[in-house]
């Protein structure tokens, strides 16, 4: 069958069949994650005059969340298919520029291989990873045109690339070291090549960050978030979440690492610019210390070539036994995604329903929780900037009440929520911490303003919801 479809038309028509096949959970459900609901919320409020590090906050870079806008500005904000499609794409788009890499390398063959194992690892993890357009699904496209650019010695292009994967998301930019390691091979003309990297890379990035404010940029995206990537003393908790989709995808690509194993010396003697890139890669799912499932996503581009090139020079029997395991365990995770529990998407709608019931369009909420989404599904505007009350404690998912608290979140934040509290109050107060460290009860000047302010109304999925008279 690979050998039949060794046209790039033919190759690219059955990728796109596969990126299709492999993310139809997505669409089945209004959101798949609390970063969609993040990203959608944010997206409102930009379009709504709202300045991106003002008074619209995320630790990311601005290009997934000006993507939201330009979606909703196109389709309207009222469901996230065209992000889904979008997202559909994202991939498709990574398959076929590794697939381009892996033709150039390897031939028609190993082309194929490369796109089909992109494809097929990138569903091996838990489908909340997998199936949402978020920011790794994003990010891809841009690393894998960084190294197919510095492949075919276009620096100028492999810098520009590795800038926008960076301005996705910050660990974009570690494909950086095997452009690099590439650049550092050619024997001639490297301070030239070098220059074309570095101007390719730091003028959009240095455009962006004076766009948008060197201050506010810089705190945000690059130094605002130390305690956010602090564990203290939580480490069983994220090494258990290491290991978990270390073993996940580990298992959708036990196909691959067998393979590549089989040799290792001649996979790092004739592919160490792959390796150099799977290190960075590894890198970037470290940074953080938090190893969401998401995270892992980074390193797939990597290890489908890794396993394009084993099976290159391995037995010919090989191939068809590894691409056997990797679609099955790519439909064993289509499938899981298919039956994935809706309960948590239905409660977080029912708390929407329960918050359009009791305010007006335009009137703003304030939801104190993990999950920003309920702002979109409700169509209220936030009180606060703060979208979660991570931001204010630095609670993050997964996370115990070790390094939770008002004086571990974001520096300055608490004194700027009480003001925007004082000038623009919420109609309403969702109080959906559900036990969390951050409830409430674990935080005093909270449990102050809800005693001064709050008067309760209901509940409803477990939220508590409080009317709010200033």
């Amino acid at each position: 069958m690979v050998a039949r479809l060794q046209s790039p038309r033919a190759a690219a028509g059955l990728l796109a069949v596969v990126a299709v096949a492999t993310h139809l959970p997505s669409f089945l459900r209004p959101f798949w994650s609390p970063d969609e609901g993040y990203l959608a919320t944010e997206a409102r409020m930009l379009a709504a005059g709202g300045t991106l590090y003002q008074n619209v906050v995320d630790r990311k870079p601005p290009l997934l969340p000006w993507l939201y806008q330009g979606a909703f500005w196109v389709f309207g904000s009222d469901s996230l298919w065209p992000l889904r499609v979008l997202a559909v794409l994202a991939q498709l788009a990574t398959a076929l520029l590794l697939a381009s890499v892996a033709r150039r390398r390897w031939g028609p063959r190993a082309a194929v291989v490369a796109g089909v194992l992109t494809l097929l690892l990138s569903v091996g993890l838990s489908p909340e990873d997998t199936q949402a357009a978020t920011f790794e699904v994003f990010m891809l496209p841009a690393t894998a045109a960084a190294f197919w650019c510095a492949d075919r010695q276009r620096w100028a292009g492999a810098g520009l690339a590795t800038a926008a994967a960076a301005m996705v998301k910050q660990t974009g930019g570690a494909v950086l070291l095997p452009v690099l390691f590439l650049l550092l091979r050619q024997r001639d003309g490297r301070r030239p090549a070098l220059a074309r990297v570095l101007l390719g890379f730091v003028v959009p990035v240095a455009a962006l960050v004076l766009l948008l404010g060197p201050h506010d940029f810089l705190f945000w995206v690059v130094s605002g978030s130390g305690g956010y990537a602090s564990l203290d003393g939580a480490w069983l908790t994220a090494l258990a979440r290491a290991a978990g989709n270390a073993a996940l995808l580990g298992a959708a690509g036990l196909g691959v690492l067998l393979v590549v194993a089989r040799d290792p010396r001649t996979s790092l003697r004739e592919d160490g610019d792959l390796w150099v890139w799977l290190g960075a890669s590894a890198l970037g799912v470290v940074t953080g210390l938090h190893f969401f499932g998401h995270y892992y996503l980074q390193l797939v581009p990597p290890l489908a070539l890794l396993g394009a090139s084993a099976l290159h020079r391995a037995p010919a029997r090989w191939t068809r036994p590894v691409l056997a395991w990797s679609a099955a365990a790519g439909v064993v995770f289509v499938v899981l995604g298919l039956m994935w529990s809706t309960t948590p998407v239905t409660r977080v709608q029912a708390v929407a329903r329960a918050v359009d019931a009791r305010t007006g369009p335009g009137q703003p909420v304030l939801v104190w929780g993990m999950h920003p989404e309920i702002y979109w599904l409700a169509d209220r505007p936030p009180a606060s900037r703060y979208l979660t009350a991570g931001l204010l404690t630095n609670f993050a998912g997964g996370r115990d009440g070790r390094g939770v608290g008002l004086a571990e979140g974001v520096n300055g934040s608490w004194q700027t929520f009480e003001q925007e509290m004082r000038e623009h109050p919420p109609s309403l107060f969702v109080d959906d911490s559900q036990g969390a460290p951050y409830g409430p009860d674990h935080i005093a000047p909270l449990q102050a303003l809800l005693a001064a302010h709050g008067t309760r109304v209901g509940t409803v999925g477990g939220a508590v919801l409080y009317e709010w008279k200033p």
